[in-house]
């Protein structure tokens, strides 16, 4: 018996696939990524390639180590799609004038060029989701509430609990 009285017995069956949190939120996280593709592929572009336009296109040029904070990536993730897209002529990387141990990227003329064009994908996103404004707005609190909370509990080492 488990000392935390509020804690569920264990059992000898573990719960249904329908029934854990991760498995929904996956799910549903390949559903949206798979609506994109359709709206992203007449531009040469990825969903995660997406997000660094997007970024850069809101914050214009930030350090290497903004974008990873802003996409919520590591730097192995990050740095070969800034390497493809600055191959492919859309973003610009350069050291810092002021400090030359920091690199910023940019979007170039023709990744702003790109950048203007991804305005029609948001609402064809949301006609996909299906949802209401305000539906959309709450599942967005949730997910950011969700995330700040595990990150937080994962960060603090406290104990595992199934989700």
């Amino acid at each position: 018996m488990s000392d935390d009285v509020n804690a569920p017995e264990p059992t000898d069956v573990p719960p249904m696939l329908d029934k854990h949190l991760c498995f929904t939120l996956y799910a549903a996280s390949r559903a949206l990524t798979g609506a994109y593709r359709p709206l992203l592929e007449p531009l040469g572009l990825t969903y995660p390639q997406y997000l660094v336009l997007v970024a850069l296109g809101e914050h214009h040029a930030v350090s290497v180590k903004e974008l990873v904070a802003l996409l919520q990536l590591d730097y192995g993730t990050v740095t070969p799609l800034i390497k493809r897209l600055e191959s492919n002529g859309l973003l610009k990387r350069e050291r810092r004038p002021d400090d030359e141990r920091v690199v910023q990227v940019a979007l170039t003329e023709e990744g702003l060029a790109v950048h203007r064009r991804l305005s029609s994908i948001p609402p064809a996103i949301g006609d996909a989701v299906g949802l209401a404004p305000e539906e959309i707005a709450t599942l967005q609190s949730l997910a950011r509430r969700l995330t700040a909370n595990v990150n937080r509990h994962t960060a603090g080492g406290a104990g595992r609990r199934t989700a």
